[in-house]
C-alpha cells in the first residue's frame, strides 16, 4: 500500500499554493483501514477544524483504489472537493500515482518532484440558463450571462471584467438560495492569468470559499471554449488568493496546484 500510515493522523495544509497562509486551508485526517468511523464523528471533526473542507481518507479495500477519501464542511458532505484531495495527495505524497475511491468515482492524483500535485477529475461543462430573480441584487452585480453546472450542483455567474469580480461583497443570505451548492462568479483575467474568480458557498456553510479546485472543473471547459485553448491558469480572487492550472481534455480536467502543510498532529479524540 503507497502510503501507508499506522496512527490516525490529522494536518492542516494550505493547497493552491507554495506560500505559508495562502491558498485554501484543508484538514487532512488519515484513518486506519477498516470500516469508516460514524458520519456524525466526521463531520464533528470537520466542525470542530471549521475549514471550508475536512478531507478523510483510509486505505482501500478496493482493487480499483488505493485509498477511500471523503470530504465535509463544517455543515454536509460534499461529493466532490479539490483542494482537499490536492492536500491529501500532499501529505501522503510518493512518486507514483494515486487512486481515491470517492462519491465522484475514482479520482487520481500524481505529485511531482518539485510538489506539484496533478488532479485528474471528471469535467463539468457549465450550460446557459436565465439568470434567476434576485440574482443581481443578492451579487451586487450584472450577471452578463449565467450557467448551471448539471451535478456539480453550483451556478457560474459571467461578469464584466476581473475588477467587478474583486470588488464583490455579496447578499451572502441571499445568495444562498441560488444553486445548490456554491455560485462561482468570473470574469477573462488581466495580466498573467486567463480568467478570474470568486466562490460564494453559504448553502453548504462557507461564506466564500479561498480556492475551489472543483469549481475549476466547470470553469475549465467554460474558458478553454472561449479562448480556443486547452490549458490555462485561474486566479480565485480571495482574500487569501490562489492559482489553478486547468487542462482540459474532453469530459477530464486535469488541476495543477502546490501546497504547503502547516500542521501535523494527531487526534485525541478517537472514533
Amino acid at each position: 500500500m503507497r502510503g501507508t500510515v499506522n496512527a490516525m493522523r490529522i494536518r492542516i495544509v494550505d493547497a493552491f499554493t507554495d506560500t505559508p497562509f495562502r491558498g485554501n486551508p484543508a484538514g487532512v485526517c488519515l484513518l486506519p483501514a477498516g470500516d469508516w468511523p460514524a458520519e456524525a464523528w466526521m463531520a464533528s471533526v470537520a466542525a470542530e477544524l471549521n475549514l471550508a473542507e475536512t478531507a478523510f481518507a483510509k486505505p482501500s479495500g478496493d482493487p480499483a483504489a488505493d485509498w477511500d477519501l471523503r470530504w465535509f464542511t463544517p455543515a454536509v458532505e460534499v461529493d466532490l472537493c479539490g483542494h482537499a484531495t490536492l492536500a491529501t495527495a500532499h501529505v501522503l505524497g510518493g512518486d507514483a500515482p494515486l487512486r481515491f475511491l470517492t462519491r465522484s468515482g475514482v479520482l487520481v492524483t500524481s505529485c511531482a518532484p518539485d510538489g506539484t500535485v496533478t488532479m485528474d477529475f471528471p469535467a463539468n461543462p457549465p450550460t446557459p440558463v436565465e439568470a434567476p430573480p434576485g440574482l443581481a441584487e443578492a451579487l451586487g452585480a450584472y450577471p452578463e450571462k449565467v450557467f448551471d453546472t448539471g451535478a456539480l450542483g453550483d451556478l457560474v455567474v459571467d461578469v464584466a471584467d476581473e475588477a467587478t469580480v474583486r470588488g464583490l461583497a455579496p447578499d451572502l443570505r441571499g445568495l444562498a438560495g441560488f444553486g445548490e451548492r456554491c455560485v462561482i462568479v468570473t470574469a477573462r483575467g488581466d495580466g498573467d492569468h486567463d480568467f478570474v474568480s470568486r466562490v460564494f458557498c453559504p448553502a453548504v456553510g462557507i461564506d466564500e470559499d479561498p480556492v475551489t479546485g472543483s469549481a475549476h472543473t466547470a470553469l475549465g471547459p467554460l474558458w478553454a471554449d472561449r479562448l480556443g485553448r486547452a490549458t490555462l491558469v485561474g486566479v480565485q480572487a480571495s482574500a487569501r488568493s490562489g492559482r489553478v492550472e486547468v487542462e482540459v481534455d474532453g469530459d477530464r480536467v486535469r488541476l495543477r496546484g502546490r501546497a504547503v502543510t502547516m500542521l501535523d498532529g494527531e487526534l485525541a479524540v478517537q472514533p
